[in-house]
């Protein structure tokens, strides 16, 4: 708790983005900022003496992407909160960050979604692979039990005081029309912190055992791929990925977690049998598909494309957000910010073997 002084707590908060949903209280980072070294001052000798309290957290709706009617709940901080919460996401980060193994990618600084993909491209280039394991973890962040998480805190943190601002923020609860909600399991999507609490309870879930119970008892090389809970398992032979799927929902429920049954499955994703035309099997990460294509020579390789419900759900939301704003703004200003959009959609998935799939959703928007 020494590390949460005067000059941290301020540098989170101007770390903070001021266009951001202000919590229950409505305080903004603008109308905080006015008073910035008082509200400091008074926060830590708050925390000090062990006064500070989390205030509960704002529900928000956020609808699902390629699902109709569904949404998923995102939770908003008071602005003093996220303030707390950014130091405790570095005092994490900095304790766990040489602790992680490399198959994690989701949420840690200097890693993202395309290093990801392309260590995922590269292994299935360069490793013999038969089968592919699409794991789907049921509501994972809704169901992290606090206690256990707390427990594999403890291993690491001896400190009592920030434990018990982790059990606070914990017991802290939410919002959602007017009703409080306070539950012993879930860590709120939208916190700062929950990514790296996330984080560390998939590493010591799912990570280690594949690294120190799993692979040194499979025939073939064995490799995750995780952001987050997206996790891929890519096995050299079947065998083990028949073994490893009877074996991981039970290592699974120790710490209270579950797959979700309808999308996990095994994935037939051999080279060998492609090129005899045999169909293989596809799966999808991070927004791409993966499958089994011929190369300009005439190889099957390993290639990916944009997934067909991204540019579904992609044509559906510019076409209403230009039903929307093309009355509201000069079109100079629509035609930039929908050039941004459009950049920024071909950067993400401007990537090997897909400038087919990015040229054609270009192609549909100009044709709508």
């Amino acid at each position: 708790m020494h590390l949460f002084n005067k000059e941290s707590l301020t540098s989170c908060f101007h770390q903070l983005d001021k266009n951001k949903a202000v919590g229950i209280d409505g305080i903004d980072k603008a109308s905080y900022g006015k008073n910035l070294d008082g509200n400091i001052q008074g926060l830590l000798k708050r925390m000090k003496d062990m006064a500070y309290r989390p205030e509960p957290v704002r529900e928000v709706l956020i609808a699902k992407e390629g699902k109709p009617g569904a949404t998923r709940s995102l939770g908003i901080s008071n602005l003093e909160d996220k303030i707390v919460q950014g130091m405790m996401q570095k005092v994490l980060e900095s304790i766990y960050e040489p602790l992680f193994l490399e198959c994690s990618y989701g949420f840690r600084p200097g890693i993202g979604c395309h290093d990801a993909i392309q260590d995922l491209q590269k292994h299935l280039y360069e490793t013999k692979i038969q089968t592919v394991i699409d794991i789907d973890l049921k509501n994972f962040f809704g169901t992290i039990d606090h206690l256990l998480l707390e427990d594999l805190l403890k291993e690491k943190i001896k400190d009592p005081k920030f434990m018990r601002y982790i059990s606070r923020m914990f017991k802290a609860g939410v919002l959602a029309d007017g009703e409080m909600k306070v539950s012993e399991e879930g860590v709120v999507q939208g916190s700062i912190c929950s990514p790296i609490l996330a984080n560390i309870f998939a590493h010591h879930a799912i990570d280690v055992w594949i690294k120190e119970m799993v692979q040194p008892h499979c025939k073939g090389a064995v490799r995750l791929f995780r952001y987050a809970d997206d996790c891929i398992m890519c096995c050299q032979f079947d065998e083990d990925a028949q073994r490893i799927m009877k074996a991981l929902p039970k290592r699974l429920e120790k710490f209270k977690l579950q797959l979700n049954k309808e999308k996990t499955k095994l994935v037939s994703f051999d080279r060998k049998l492609a090129a005899k035309g045999v169909e293989q099997g596809t799966f999808d990460f991070l927004g791409f598909t993966f499958y089994i294509g011929k190369s300009l020579k005439g190889w099957m390789i390993p290639k990916v494309r944009t997934r067909a419900k991204t540019i579904s759900t992609k044509l559906k939301n510019v076409t209403a957000w230009i039903k929307k704003e093309r009355n509201r703004h000069p079109l100079k200003k629509i035609w930039k910010i929908f050039g941004s959009k459009v950049r920024g959609h071909i950067q993400y998935y401007g990537v090997s073997h897909n400038s087919k799939w990015v040229g054609n959703l270009q192609l549909l928007i100009k044709l709508r």
